[in-house]
This record gives structure tokens, C-alpha cells and sequence, in this order.
């Protein structure tokens, strides 16, 4: 495996754990969040990320890009 694809293996990680600890954080915020669809919470999660959300750089960057419909798959998939 080359430096390159493990490199996205190790973002595409720390990108899951990121996720479920923001997601953590707006449930605290909203405790109706458990009754939302996976795609509301997905742009519930995206709005979060860009305005309230305490993130440093790095987190920032994993986060870059990521459209609602990126995070409902990743979430989906834990």
C-alpha cells in the first residue's frame, strides 16, 4: 500500500471519529436530534461545522468539502 493510500485511510479515520464527536455535541445541543433522518442530521451537522463547531485547523481541513450528503454516507456507516 502506498504512502499516498494510507494517508487517505488514517484522514478517512480520524474523519469518522471527528464526525461521531461533533455529532455527540449538537445531541447535547438538540435532544430531538435521535428523531431526525440520517440526511436532516447531515445538514444539521454541516451547518454545525461551519458555524458553532470549536474545531482546530486540522479538523477544519478533514471537514473541507464535505457536503451534507458526505456525512449522512459516513454516519450511515457506523
Amino acid at each position: 500500500m502506498a504512502l499516498h493510500e494510507k494517508r487517505k485511510d488514517l484522514d478517512g479515520e480520524k474523519r469518522k471519529v471527528l464526525l461521531q464527536r461533533l455529532l455527540s455535541e449538537l445531541s447535547c445541543l438538540d435532544p430531538n436530534l435521535y428523531y431526525q433522518s440520517t440526511s436532516q442530521i447531515a445538514v444539521l451537522m454541516r451547518a454545525y461545522i461551519d458555524g458553532d463547531a470549536k474545531l482546530v485547523q486540522e479538523e477544519h481541513h478533514l471537514m473541507q468539502g464535505l457536503a451534507p450528503r458526505d456525512i449522512e454516507v459516513l454516519l450511515s456507516l457506523h
